[in-house]
């Protein structure tokens, strides 16, 4: 990041210095030594954090609802979980809004809701409970902020006993077995840019050792879709 006066600078952006007007390309142009040449000074940048679930960087927003008094006056702060949690109701609202005139006109009309819109709007209530329970459920932001923002697949794991340099098992002190978490690799075949399997001059099936892929657990259960 390139700072002057204690300001941060934008590159491709216009910027005055001492009654000086540079232009939005000086910054691309010139180089480390000019820029230093008018009290320019490169600093690194500030570390990234989600502002939604940290304060700052390693500073994470407290999980729970939280009550302290300051200076003899009660203070009353929410957490993640109380504010997530009425985030679904918020889209579960928002979501049973749209077929809400399908209900109004079976009343009006003394007919029935189709029954995959009564199905539907009961299973728009049942995810968002589902997805609250699973808020709860959480221990750390981290766990949090993975229910809602990660990955859909993740690496397969397993846990197994370490193993040493002659292949044999660790174990401690006590002679209990030593456990490590690795990922779990299967054997795939090789293919061609048309998807035909690739054999070698032996006529034998190429092989290759990927990683197993599996939907993410740690993710919110989805929103149910809505009928055709």
């Amino acid at each position: 990041m390139l700072v002057l006066n204690g300001k941060p600078l934008s590159y491709d952006r216009a910027f005055t210095h001492e009654n000086i007007q540079y232009p939005s390309s000086w910054l691309r142009l010139t180089s480390l030594e000019e820029k230093q040449a008018i009290g320019i000074t490169e600093v690194a940048d500030e570390p990234w954090f989600d502002q939604k679930f940290y304060w700052g960087p390693s500073n994470p927003k407290e999980l729970n609802d939280k009550t302290e008094t300051i200076d003899g006056t009660e203070v009353k702060s929410t957490g993640l979980k109380t504010s997530w949690s009425s985030i679904q109701n918020d889209i579960a609202s928002a979501t049973l809004a749209t077929s809400d005139w399908r209900v109004i006109k079976a009343k009006e009309t003394s007919t029935d809701i189709p029954t995959d819109w009564v199905t539907y709007r009961a299973a728009v209530r049942t995810v968002c409970n589902t997805r609250q329970s699973e808020i709860a459920a959480c221990t750390t932001v981290e766990q949090l902020k993975e229910l809602f923002f990660g990955s859909a697949e993740v690496f397969k794991t397993k846990e197994q006993q370490k193993t040493d340099a002659d292949g044999k098992g660790v174990v401690d002190e006590e002679g209990k077995a030593v456990m490590e978490t690795v990922i779990v690799t299967e054997e795939k075949p090789l293919l061609d840019d048309d998807g035909n399997a690739v054999v070698d001059k032996d006529g034998n099936a190429v092989t290759y050792t990927a990683n197993v892929m599996i939907a993410n657990p740690g993710l919110a259960t989805a929103w149910p879709t809505p009928p055709a």
